[in-house]
C-alpha cells in the first residue's frame, strides 16, 4: 500500500459554512481522499493516496465545483544562467514541484516568475531547488512592502463597501418617507433614479453574489450566495416591474423596493468586512511568532564576513554573531563561547552557557560573546518554524464540537429556500391573500435573516484565538481535537525524573574507595542516564581516571552491569543485587536512610562482592508545588509514575504535594499503569520528557510533553509544554476550558439566532433592512465573542 500523503491547500471563493462543507463532501468522494475544509483560514487539509488520485485532481475538483486554489505569486533573481538550456531546466524542474501552478524563467533579464500554493510550499523551498541545480536565487526586491492576501482583501472589500454606501445612502433617506412620512425632494421617489442607483449596487457591487450562487448551484450546492442573490433580486425585479407600470401611467404610485436590495447588499458587504478584518487578527499569533526571526545573517563567504538575507542561508553556511544579535538559524558553535538567550522557545529565563560544539536555536539572542556557528537547519526545518506549523495545523484543525455545526450548515440553505417559499406562499394565500408586496417582503427577510455564516465561523475562530493564545503563552497544542479534550481530565499522570524533578541529579554520599569509583564511574560512562551522568562528573571533579569497557549491559529499572580489566561489575537496586547472589542486608538501614530523604541510592558490586554504596539526589523543580497545586484546584487527581523506589518516590511526592505514587514502575510498564487508571473511567493526561515516556505519552487520552525533553516524547504527545515550566500545564487546562467555553457561547447563539430570526421574519415583524443588519451583526458578534479569549486569565 501506498504512503498517504499530506497536504494544506489554501481556497478562495468560500463565503459561508455550506460553501466548506460543499468542498469537503466533493473531495471526500474522491477514491483515496480524506479532507478537512477550514471556513476561518480557508484552508483544506488533505490526506490521500497517491496511486489513487494526485494533488491536481484535488484542486482541479475544488475548482470544478466553482472555488479558487490559492496561489501567490513571487519574483526572483537568478544568477548563473549561461544559455537557454539553463533557463529551460530550471522551469522544467519547478513546474514538477508539488506546490507550483506556473513558472516561467527569463534567461534575458535573468528572473523567474512562480505561482504557487503557499500551504504547499514557501519562497525558501523555491530557493532551495534552484540552488541544488547549481545555480543561486534570491527573491527579487519589490517597491515597498509586499501586502499579505488579507491586507489586499481588506482594501478590495473597503472600497466596494464605499462605493456601495455612497449609492444607497439616498435610498436609505427614502425610508423616511415610509417610515415617518418626511419630505423630501421628488427626485428621491422617481422611481427612474433609484434604479441608476440600485443597478451598478445590484449588477456590478453584488456581482459576486450572483457568480458565487451559480457556481454553487451548478455543482449541486446551495450557500449564503444564494440566499442574497435571491432576495436581492427579488426585491430589485419587482421593483423593476413596478417602476415600468408608470410608463404612459403618470398617475400610478410605484410600490419600490429598490432601497431594500441595495441596504441589503451594502450592509451583508459591511458585515464581510468587520468580520474578515476580526478574523485577521485572530492569526496574530502566528506573525507574532513570524516576528521573532532573524531577518539577516552574517555569512562568512570567501574569507569576508557579508549581510544576506535570512532567506539565502543554506545549510553548511558559516556564520558570524555578534553580542545583541538574534542566532540567525539553527546549528551548532564552532568557534567562540556565549551565553544565550532561549526564553522565547524554552521559556527558561536564565540564558544558557553555549562553547563549541553546542547546539544554538534560530531567533534566540546571543548575550555576551562573539561566536562563529555551522548552520544545520534552515527554512521550515528550524524550531522557531516547526513551532509555526504546529500552531498553523493546530489552527486549521477541527475539533469534533464542530461536527454538528458542519452536518447542519450543509442542509441549512435548501431548508431556508423552502422555507422563504411557504411563508411567500402562506401570506399570498392566507394572511394577505392576493397582495403580493407583503408575501415578497416576508419572504426577503426570511432569506437574508437565515445565513449559516455564523454557524461555520463559531468553532474554528474560537480554535484559533485560543491556540494562538497558548502558543504565546509556550504552550503547543497540536490540533483543535487535542485543545477540546483536554477540558475533560481529571486525572493527570507524572514522570518524576525531568519532569517533577530538574533531571540533573548529583552525587550527594558514596562509601568506597577510589578503585571502587573508577569501576563504578567508568561503568555508567557506558549509559546515558541522568544518574550514570552525575556519577560520571562526580568522578571527574574527583580527578579519578575512567577506563574503557570489555563489555556493558542496561538492565532497565534495575541497574547497569560491565566487564572491566576482566572484573565484573553490577550497579543498580537491591533486586540487581539479589538476583546476581549478593548479599547487601548489612546496609539496609543506610539505603532506607537515603531512600526516606528522597535520594537514589545505588548499590555497587565487583565480581560478586558488595563494594560500596552511592547516593544521587536531583531537586524538584521551583515551580513543581504551585502547580501541583494549581491542577489540584481544577479538581484533578494527580499522580507520580516512576521508576524509582518506594521510599524515595515518595519523599519526593511529599515535597510537592502528591497523594498517590506509583513506583517501581518498568519503562514497558508505564503504558499499561496508565490504561489502568483509563478503566477505571478517567480521562488521563500523561506528562513526561523521555523516550520511554513515548509509549504512555501515545496511550494517554492527552500526553503532555514537556519541551526540554526528546524528540520522540514531543512527536508522542498532543500537547508540547516549551521549556520545563510545570505551571504552563495548569494554564493549557485553563486555555482549554475557556476556548470551550466561548465555542459554547457561539454555537448556542449562532442556533438561538437562527431559531428565532426565521419565525420572527416569518410573520412579518422584519423589515428586509433590519434582517440584513441583524444576519451581519451575527457573524461579527460570533468572531468578536471569539477574539475576547485573547484576553482570558490563565
Amino acid at each position: 500500500m501506498a504512503e498517504i500523503k499530506h497536504n494544506t491547500i489554501g481556497v478562495t471563493g468560500m463565503t459561508c459554512a455550506a460553501c466548506s462543507s460543499r468542498i469537503e463532501k466533493v473531495l471526500n468522494k474522491m477514491d483515496g481522499v480524506e479532507a478537512q475544509v477550514n471556513l476561518t483560514t480557508e484552508k483544506a487539509d488533505v490526506a490521500y493516496d497517491p496511486t489513487a488520485t494526485s494533488l491536481d485532481d484535488i484542486t482541479g475538483k475544488i475548482e470544478k465545483a466553482g472555488y479558487g486554489v490559492q496561489t501567490d505569486m513571487a519574483e526572483f533573481d537568478v544568477l548563473g544562467m549561461t544559455c537557454a538550456a539553463c533557463s529551460t531546466r530550471i522551469e522544467k524542474v519547478l513546474n514538477k514541484q508539488k506546490g507550483v501552478k506556473q513558472a516561467s524563467v527569463n534567461l534575458a533579464n535573468e528572473s523567474a516568475s512562480v505561482e504557487y500554493n503557499s500551504g504547499l510550499m514557501g519562497e525558501a523551498d523555491i530557493i532551495s531547488k534552484i540552488q541544488k541545480l547549481g545555480y543561486d536565487a534570491k527573491v527579487k526586491a519589490d517597491n515597498g512592502e509586499k501586502q499579505s492576501h488579507k491586507e489586499k482583501q481588506l482594501k478590495q472589500m473597503r472600497a466596494k463597501l464605499i462605493t456601495s454606501a455612497v449609492l444607497s445612502s439616498p435610498l436609505l433617506v427614502t425610508m423616511l418617507v415610509h417610515l415617518f412620512g418626511v419630505g423630501l425632494p421628488e427626485i428621491f421617489m422617481n422611481p427612474w433614479f433609484q434604479l441608476a442607483l440600485a443597478t451598478p449596487v445590484q449588477f456590478i457591487i453584488g456581482w459576486q453574489f450572483y457568480v458565487g450562487a451559480y457556481k454553487n448551484l451548478r455543482n449541486g450546492g446551495a450557500n449564503m450566495d444564494v440566499l442574497v442573490a435571491l432576495g436581492t433580486s427579488a426585491a430589485y425585479f419587482y421593483s423593476l416591474f413596478e417602476a415600468f407600470k408608470t410608463i404612459g401611467n403618470p398617475g400610478y404610485m410605484p410600490h419600490l423596493y429598490f432601497e431594500t436590495s441595495a441596504i441589503l447588499i451594502t450592509l451583508i458587504l459591511f458585515g464581510k468586512y468587520l468580520e474578515t478584518s476580526a478574523k485577521s487578527k485572530t492569526t496574530q499569533a502566528i506573525s507574532k511568532l513570524f516576528n521573532l526571526q532573524a531577518k539577516q545573517a552574517r555569512v562568512i563567504r570567501n574569507g569576508e564576513e557579508i549581510m544576506v538575507p535570512i532567506e539565502d542561508v543554506i545549510v553548511g553556511n558559516r556564520m558570524v554573531v555578534k553580542p545583541g544579535e538574534k542566532i540567525p538559524v539553527d546549528g551548532i558553535v564552532v568557534k567562540g563561547r556565549t551565553s544565550v538567550d532561549e526564553s522565547m522557545i524554552t521559556g527558561e529565563s536564565i540564558p544558557i552557557e553555549k562553547d563549541i560544539q553546542a547546539s544554538v536555536i534560530g531567533s534566540t539572542i546571543n548575550k555576551n560573546g562573539t561566536i562563529e556557528m555551522e548552520a544545520t537547519k534552515v527554512g521550515k526545518d528550524t524550531a522557531l518554524a516547526s513551532i509555526v506549523k504546529a500552531v498553523e495545523d493546530a489552527q486549521g484543525s477541527k475539533a469534533p464540537i464542530q461536527r454538528l455545526a458542519d452536518i447542519i450548515s450543509g442542509y441549512f440553505v435548501p431548508i431556508v429556500v423552502g422555507i422563504a417559499s411557504l411563508t411567500f406562499i402562506i401570506w399570498i394565500v392566507f394572511v394577505s391573500p392576493g397582495e403580493f408586496e407583503p408575501a415578497l417582503v416576508a419572504g426577503i427577510a426570511v432569506l437574508v435573516i437565515a445565513c449559516p455564516c455564523a454557524l461555520g465561523l463559531a468553532t474554528p475562530t474560537s480554535i484559533m484565538v485560543g491556540t494562538g493564545k497558548a502558543a504565546e503563552n509556550g504552550i503547543l497544542f497540536k490540533g483543535g481535537e487535542h485543545l477540546e479534550r483536554t477540558h475533560q481530565l481529571n486525572a493527570i499522570i507524572f514522570d518524576k525524573t525531568g519532569t517533577i524533578t530538574k533531571g540533573k541529579p548529583e552525587v550527594t554520599d558514596f562509601t568506597g574507595d577510589d578503585d571502587t569509583l573508577r569501576l563504578l564511574a567508568s561503568a555508567e560512562k557506558g549509559s546515558e542516564h541522568p544518574l550514570a551522568e552525575a556519577i560520571v562528573a562526580y568522578a571527574t571533579e574527583k580527578n579519578i581516571t575512567l577506563v574503557d569497557t570489555d563489555d556493558f549491559k542496561a538492565i532497565p529499572g534495575h541497574g547497569i552491569q560491565a566487564m572491566i580489566s576482566g572484573r565484573q561489575v553490577h550497579v543498580g537496586t537491591r533486586k540487581l543485587m539479589n538476583d546476581n547472589g549478593i548479599d547487601v542486608s548489612h546496609v539496609e538501614s543506610e539505603l532506607v536512610d537515603y531512600e526516606t530523604n528522597g535520594k537514589t541510592a545505588m548499590l555497587v558490586a565487583v565480581n560478586g562482592e558488595y563494594q560500596g554504596l552511592i547516593a544521587v539526589a536531583d531537586t524538584i523543580k521551583e515551580s513543581a508545588v504551585q502547580a501541583i497545586e494549581e491542577l489540584k484546584t481544577l479538581d484533578l487527581e494527580v499522580i507520580m509514575l516512576t521508576g524509582d523506589n518506594e521510599r524515595t518516590a515518595q519523599a519526593i511526592a511529599k515535597q510537592v504535594g502528591i497523594d498517590k505514587v506509583i513506583a517501581q514502575v518498568l519503562p514497558e510498564e508505564k503504558a499499561n499503569q496508565v490504561k489502568g487508571i483509563q478503566q477505571q473511567g478517567k480521562k488521563v493526561a500523561m506528562v513526561g520528557d523521555g523516550v520511554n515516556d513515548a509509549p504512555a505519552l501515545a496511550i494517554a487520552d492527552i500526553g503532555i510533553a514537556i519541551g526540554t525533553g526528546t524528540e520522540v516524547a514531543i512527536e508522542a504527545a498532543d500537547v508540547t509544554i516549551l521549556g520545563g515550566e510545570l505551571l504552563l500545564i495548569p494554564k493549557a487546562i485553563k486555555m482549554s476550558k475557556a476556548t470551550i467555553k466561548n465555542i459554547r457561547q457561539n454555537l448556542f447563539w449562532a442556533f438561538a439566532y437562527n431559531s428565532a430570526g426565521i419565525p420572527i421574519a416569518a410573520i412579518g415583524l422584519l423589515a428586509p433592512w433590519v434582517a440584513g443588519a441583524a444576519m451581519a451583526f451575527s457573524s461579527v458578534s460570533v468572531v468578536t465573542n471569539s477574539l475576547r479569549l485573547k484576553r482570558a486569565k490563565i
